[in-house]
């Protein structure tokens, strides 16, 4: 969706948003964000790792150490390794690991609580009996960054390699900001102007965060020209004259603006002059948080308040609840206490919700960066603000999972990226698993998140707790299945180390309740190995097209567009027929339970497996059954995908490739690169014939609305399997070719209906 080819650093750069993108790299994860992350490592730059391919250390000998002992020896570990990931991939961004084992490092993930003010936060002493939110912290900053955090920031950056990596990472950024001009006013039809929201936000958090680490005032004085800009005092015009400036039709802008005023607001609160601050004032209240205080009683304007579980309610509510904690004190009108009065119950009641039981966010795995953003700033600004979370963290209990779900969502090829993408990300980041990370005690997702491309932005620089210790992998699952009936898919993989490792993905779900982000597409897959994904997503189509969110019926006009339709997805269409948006799959899965060790080589046991099969007749007209089943072979190193149908209509299996394939009966040769994948139909059936075409719409689908078109999707191929009406047992195998495998060391699964799976079934 974005071209991450053509970004020759990490650095951000002001940009317009494309209309027409291609799908580059088989549907990068954070695929049309703009970078945050500087300087990263490997391909596009060197980090600070150090050699650690030692099978042990000194540290291991003899008995474990606890207390203060225990974090002194974390940290003089992490020290002596640096940081893990030695390079961050320039295709997909995506860390790599060293090929090593060192029992003292990669540990059990470990939090190690300590007073040593040299590898720990200090305790805080805001520390409230009866909280309220409307009782603040007297210093200030009080948003996410507590004026304590600040004083005892600069000493945990010189002993803690992430801490330094993202501090000088930071200042780059700040850096090549500073040179560019104020963001230019930018209304992008319906989606508003929420790529300049998003942009200012993220150069007023590194501008405040520069000045704060380095007291010069040149930071602050180019935050404020940003905020002037922003506020139509600038030298150039931004957008109308009134109370409408921010948008507050599409209120997402409105409230990422009131996150970029407050944030500026506060964090340099104590060295603006008292016109700039009156004057930041005054426009944080009358561009936002009036028309948000009203918003939560206008259907028009904030009918993300009404039952919204997903990325609006949790940006919008967000935003609001920070430029209310921001102004506390210093406004006597009241609009701050009334907007935290609806703000934070209707967020317990809609934000938290948009986690479904297993974890899963139940729009898309790219919006899922979007509300846990805005769910974890707000998250944190009421906790270092007034001391509580008010239930935030606790009234979904699956918001202790939704870590896993990202972690298990994201492949070596990047995303398992279903449905929209969403706009650019800018301030967006995932950086809310280090959040989460820390409150809700899973220190797996921080040291998950902390190699990752996004992590160096202001927000990690709190949110991290240094004495993490481990690493993530070790004892972690390579398979996880996610049985919510609005989502249901699994994720399988061979390693979560090995950049070439074999990850499928699979989902099933239902085709409605996913805020009209999702495509039609049960029985969806994508597959990575030898570093690159071979099926992949389209992702996003044109926001701004016709129908594009009218609804998510069977009718709408959303479903006329390729993208969105079934023909997109790499599933099975009947008659050329979109899937019905009433199906309501039912799914059974198993896995041998491989997990991986403290080492980043995982010798895959010959054993072991993993399979998801869905029956998904309910998603078909004319199929009187069909069911849909993917598992991995021979020790992780193949996969077979099994489609047992019984249809009327005639049958097309397709797979969206970048690859270059070359057809031979009845498998074909994809070639990306160097690398190279086999696949072929097993038992083929009689009728059956393999070809492939272009990704567009086929010539007798139904008509675009009036002056409408798809977007290109230039360098994909189609690879389809065709047959006519019937009942088969459709098998293709997928033999990735792996350096150092020969073609007698594959293996040919016996044919298995899938209502008879297991995990000993394929068995040779």
């Amino acid at each position: 969706m974005a071209d991450y080819a053509n970004e020759t650093s990490g650095l951000t750069t002001s940009r317009p948003k494309t209309r027409s993108r291609k799908w580059l790299w088989i549907g990068v994860p954070v695929a049309i964000a703009v970078i945050l992350a500087a300087v990263l490592g490997g391909v596009l730059g060197s980090r600070a790792h150090k050699d650690n391919s030692s099978t042990s250390s000194a540290a291991a000998a003899g008995s474990s150490p606890t207390g203060e002992a225990a974090a002194s020896q974390a940290a003089s570990i992490k020290e002596q390794v640096g940081i893990y990931a030695t390079a961050t991939n320039s295709q997909y961004l995506l860390p790599l690991y060293p090929s090593t084992t060192n029992t003292a490092a990669f540990t059990t993930p470990t939090f190690h609580e300590s007073s040593n003010a040299a590898i720990a936060w200090p305790k805080d002493d805001f520390q409230p009996s009866n909280p309220s939110p409307t009782t603040v912290r007297t210093d200030r900053p009080r948003l996410i960054a507590p004026a304590y955090k600040w004083n005892a920031l600069p000493q945990l950056i010189k002993s803690d390699p992430y801490l330094k990596f993202w501090n000088e990472t930071i200042f780059g950024n700040a850096t090549e900001y500073y040179g560019l001009d104020p963001v230019v006013y930018h209304m992008d039809g319906d989606s508003g102007i929420l790529d300049n929201a998003r942009e200012i936000k993220q150069r007023v958090k590194a501008f405040a965060y520069a000045y704060r680490l380095s007291n010069d005032t040149k930071w602050v004085d180019r935050t404020f020209v940003e905020l002037q800009n922003a506020a139509g005092n600038g030298t150039n015009s931004f957008g109308p004259d009134g109370q409408d400036k921010w948008n507050p039709t599409h209120f997402l802008d409105t409230a990422e603006f009131i996150a970029a005023y407050a944030i500026a607001y506060d964090w340099l609160y104590d060295v603006w002059s008292p016109e700039q601050r009156s004057q930041i004032l005054t426009s944080l209240k009358f561009y936002g948080l009036e028309v948000g205080n009203s918003a939560y009683g206008n259907s028009s304007t904030g009918w993300w308040a009404n039952g919204i579980e997903g990325n609006w309610n949790c940006v919008s509510n967000g935003g609001l609840t920070l430029g209310a904690l921001a102004i506390l004190g210093d406004d006597d009108s009241g609009l701050a206490e009334e907007i935290l009065g609806k703000s934070i119950p209707n967020a317990k009641e809609n934000c938290i919700f948009a986690v479904s039981s297993d974890g899963t966010w139940s729009e898309t795995a790219n919006y899922w960066y979007f509300g846990t953003t805005g769910l974890a700033e707000m998250t944190s600004a009421l906790i270092t603000a007034t001391g509580s979370d008010y239930g935030l963290l606790t009234n979904n209990p699956a918001l202790n999972l939704t870590g896993l779900y990202h972690m298990y969502v994201t492949g070596p090829g990047s995303l398992f990226a279903y449905g929209d993408h969403g706009p650019n990300k800018f301030s967006t980041t995932a950086n809310s698993l280090i959040f989460w990370g820390g409150v809700l005690n899973r220190p797996e997702y921080v040291l998950f998140q902390r190699d990752q491309h996004d992590a160096p932005e202001p927000n990690s620089m709190f949110w991290y707790d240094p004495t993490v210790s481990g690493a993530f992998w070790d004892g972690l699952a390579l398979d996880h299945f996610f049985d919510n009936s609005t989502d249901q898919w699994g994720s399988m993989r061979s390693s979560w180390t090995d950049q070439n490792a074999l990850y499928v993905a699979i989902k099933a779900g239902t085709l409605q309740g996913h805020q009209t982000h999702n495509d039609l597409d049960v029985g969806d897959f994508v597959l990575d190995a030898l570093g690159t994904r071979w099926a992949g997503e389209l992702g996003s189509g044109d926001y701004l097209s016709t129908g594009y969110f009218s609804s998510d019926a069977q009718d709408s006009q959303r479903w006329l567009y390729y993208r969105k339709r079934t023909e997109g997805q790499n599933t099975i269409l009947v008659n050329k027929q979109n899937q019905l948006v009433s199906a309501h799959p039912t799914v059974d899965h198993d896995s041998s339970g491989t997990a991986q060790g403290s080492s980043t080589v995982l010798d895959v046991p010959k054993d072991s497996t993993a399979y998801f099969t869905a029956d998904l007749t309910s998603a078909y007209d004319n199929v009187s059954s069909f069911k849909r089943g993917i598992r991995l072979l021979n020790g992780r190193k193949q996969v077979l995908l099994q489609d047992d149908i019984n249809a009327s209509g005639d049958i097309m299996w397709r797979m969206h490739t970048n690859a270059t394939v070359k057809v031979d009966g009845t498998s074909a040769t994809l070639t990306i690169g160097d690398k190279n994948l086999q696949m072929t139909i097993l038992n083929a059936p009689n009728g059956v014939q393999l070809s492939t075409g272009d990704a567009v719409r086929f010539s007798d689908d139904p008509a675009l609305p009036d002056g409408q078109s798809d977007q290109p999707n230039p360098g994909v191929t189609v690879v389809m399997i065709t047959l006519p009406a019937g009942e088969y047992s459709l098998q293709v195998l997928f033999n990735p070719q792996w350096e150092g495998m020969s073609s007698s060391d594959f293996v040919t699964p016996p044919s298995v209906a899938i209502d008879k799976w297991s995990l000993t079934s394929h068995d040779s």
